[in-house]
């Protein structure tokens, strides 16, 4: 049957399917229905429309003729007006469509639906039988009460029930719930960029430090069905739809709803200053998503991967290997070696999103997290490999508040025990707060914490309102390493935002008075500026940023509680001990983009060549006792080292709803270290790669 996988609505005619009634909600009132009581409305509106339907309905000629028996399937709206209008007809014959165009044009207008005491739109879903058939005789059939004929023999493959051919009918035309879900919008800098506008304009008491944003928070300013609509293209045929514009897979009953797409990151490049012949990476997976009823979403993400990548991200990845010498590719987790260079790295992420209430949002999975307005985030980053976390989300007045509890990893060889990756704990707290309609300040706090002493999950840091600081001092010296922070945002109007952070690991005042630039001085700030429709350029977005961090922040004298997860820091990627500009700019038009990142840094790694073996200060792992000096500490001291890094990248958009994406990108990357090490080699090199990829993260080369 035509279109049978996308809109299966075998409904008899006399049967409307709208949304779930709650307390809130008042259906639409068909005229000659305004004295029934609330509770009746939908069975009154039901009974009118069929009634109608069946008196002004002309079977046509052809139809007759050819003595055709079946079903008009129906799927129109009810406006806030109270416009009824067709969004949808299926039926064999064109002239059954027009016909059901020219009935439905002639209802009347109705006293629109409610939603909280105000109008709102309301879709339905309506079959027509052909023949026709009387309202009334529909009525009386479903109240006669089924019998079974007890006379004869068994058989032993019949029907006991219609429960599974219930369930099959009950698949209704996919509706795109996701835009108004639960489910978190996947991160990745260049497609939030589309919305960020809209997120920030003057007066909206919107929240967008802390992401991966969700799908409902982000509809209030942004509609995400309308854009998708703007940029269909392609046929109605089976291929080409599912090609330009859908899901591959799209299940939507009465309570529930899922899509299903393959996900490919397929990309073939040249590094020139790479000894083999050429860079790839070839990435095959799933991605799952769906709702059950209202508040409760899940997804899931399987990949299997083989890449060899540029020169330097395959020295980096060697760099921070695991135990049992295992390469860790960066933002993706452990790998093996495979074939000439490659390596081989299986990733797996999923989470489930509840919402029990609408101030609060509860995620528990395997991912990651980001918190800050920036390109870099000096709280939380997702430079690192996914990981387990459980997330709160809570929103009210204009606060919002965050609390993520998160399972990290040290996989360093020095500290691996018994052959087992080291556990250790995160907690951190993020308290949004709309002071005015321009200002916003943020609050954060987190502490680390390790398994010592058997201690696992310490129930102390599970209050999700309590001073981290306070529970780190009274479970005792160096239980945990916590730190402190606060952000700001300032929208100057609707096209300018300035953003910034301050991070605190240790503060000592008397230090900060003697004027010595002591060692326990441990901080670090940024400040950005965001400019929309730069130069009344529709879509595009011009950013500075600068982060400066000095030496040893992030770092503890308990080297395990250092502020990092599986060999990657979780605040900023370049660790400690730096100073980086950063311009971007970023244009969409329709289904094409394009990207430029602009990269100027200093950053102050170790020698350590025999003769100088001292901690300067950029390697978070390392720990603070081998420190070079205590005072006299400045931004970039050690083997400084100049970097410059640009990014120019561009592509088109195959499928907007997967973000699966045709890209090329070309990456010119200088380092020069006052001496070459292990750490810092001298290298300048240009990257060139070209794909198709589906668009679901970051993924950082600019470390």
């Amino acid at each position: 049957m035509k279109n049978r996988f996308l809109l299966v609505l075998l409904f008899a005619f006399g049967f409307i399917t709208a949304q779930e009634v709650s307390n809130f909600e008042k259906s639409p009132v068909f005229p000659e229905c305004e004295s029934q009581p609330i509770d009746e409305l939908k069975v009154c509106f039901n009974n009118k429309i069929n009634a109608f339907i069946f008196k002004e309905f002309k079977v046509p000629e052809i139809v007759n003729d050819e003595s055709y028996k079946g079903e008009i399937k129906v799927l129109f709206e009810v406006d806030k007006e109270g416009e009824i209008s067709v969004l949808y007809i299926d039926a064999v014959y064109d002239e059954l469509k027009d016909e059901t165009k020219r009935v439905f044009d002639s209802l009347p207008k109705v006293t629109p639906g409610t939603y909280n005491g105000k109008p709102t739109f309301y879709q339905y879903s309506l079959g027509i039988k052909i023949p026709l058939v009387d309202p009334s005789e529909i009525q009386t059939q479903q109240a006669k009460a089924k019998t079974i004929d007890l006379s004869t023999p068994e058989d032993l493959n019949a029907d006991v029930s219609d429960e599974y051919k219930n369930v099959a009918d009950s698949i209704v035309k996919y509706e795109k719930l996701e835009y108004s879900s639960q489910l978190n919008i996947p991160f990745t800098h260049n497609y939030y960029s589309r919305f960020d506008q809209e997120m920030n304009g003057l007066g909206t008491n919107s929240h967008t430090a802390a992401k991966p944003f969700t799908y409902d928070e982000v509809s209030a300013y942004y509609d995400f069905k309308a854009e998708k609509e703007a940029l269909v293209k392609g046929s109605d045929s089976w291929w080409s739809r599912k090609l330009w514009n859908e899901h591959l897979v799209e299940i939507q009953g009465k309570d529930y709803w899922f899509t299903v797409d393959p996900i490919f990151d397929l990309q073939v490049g040249k590094d020139t200053e790479a000894d083999f012949s050429s860079t790839y990476n070839n990435t095959r997976g799933i991605f799952i998503q769906g709702g059950l009823g209202k508040k409760f979403n899940f997804t899931t993400s399987i990949y299997e991967s083989q890449g060899r990548f540029a020169q330097y991200f395959n020295e980096y990845a060697v760099s921070i290997r695991a135990e049992g010498n295992e390469p860790i590719v960066p933002g993706r987790g452990l790998s093996k070696l495979f074939k000439d260079g490659g390596f081989d790295y299986p990733v797996a992420e999923a989470y489930l999103s509840y919402s029990p209430a609408k101030f609060l949002n509860i995620q528990f999975g395997h991912g990651k997290n980001f918190i800050g307005e920036g390109y870099r985030s000096l709280f939380q980053g997702d430079a690192t490999s996914p990981y387990p976390f459980l997330k709160l989300n809570t929103k009210f007045w204009k606060i919002k508040y965050t609390n993520t509890w998160m399972w990290l990893k040290d996989v360093r060889p020095e500290v691996t025990e018994d052959g087992a990756f080291l556990t250790k704990y995160m907690a951190n707290h993020y308290l949004s707060w709309n002071v005015t309609k321009r200002l916003n300040i943020g609050l954060f706090e987190s502490v680390l914490w390790a398994n010592d002493n058997n201690r696992g999950f310490d129930i102390n840091y599970l209050n999700p309102v309590i001073f981290y600081r306070a529970i780190e001092f009274s479970t005792g010296q160096d239980a945990g390493n916590a730190i402190l922070g606060a952000s700001a945002k300032y929208k100057w109007n609707n096209k300018v935002n300035i953003y910034s952070q301050f991070i605190l690991d240790e503060f000592a005042i008397n230090d900060v008075t003697a004027g010595n630039k002591s060692w326990r001085n441990k901080f670090g700030y940024q400040l950005g500026v965001k400019y929309f429709d730069a130069f009344k350029v529709d879509n595009l977005l011009l950013q500075f940023e600068y982060n400066r961090v000095r030496p040893y922040t992030y770092s503890h004298n308990s080297i395990v509680l250092n502020y990092a997860h599986n060999n990657q820091p979780m605040a900023h990627l370049w660790g400690a001990n730096f100073s980086e500009a950063i311009v971007i700019g970023r244009y969409n038009y329709k289904r094409w983009f394009g990207d430029a990142k602009f990269i100027f840094g200093k950053r102050g790694f170790d020698f350590n060549d025999g003769a100088d073996n001292f901690n300067y200060g950029s390697n978070i792992f390392r720990t603070e006792v081998d420190r070079n000096a205590n005072t006299g500490i400045t931004v970039g001291q050690g083997n400084t080292t100049n970097v410059f890094q640009a990014d120019l990248g561009g592509g088109y958009i195959i499928n907007p709803a997967t973000n699966l994406r045709l890209f090329t990108n070309i990456t010119f990357r200088n380092y020069n270290p006052e001496a070459d090490t292990a750490a810092a080699l001298s290298t300048s090199t240009a990257w060139f790669t070209v794909g198709v990829r589906t668009d679901l993260f970051n993924w950082y080369n600019d470390f």
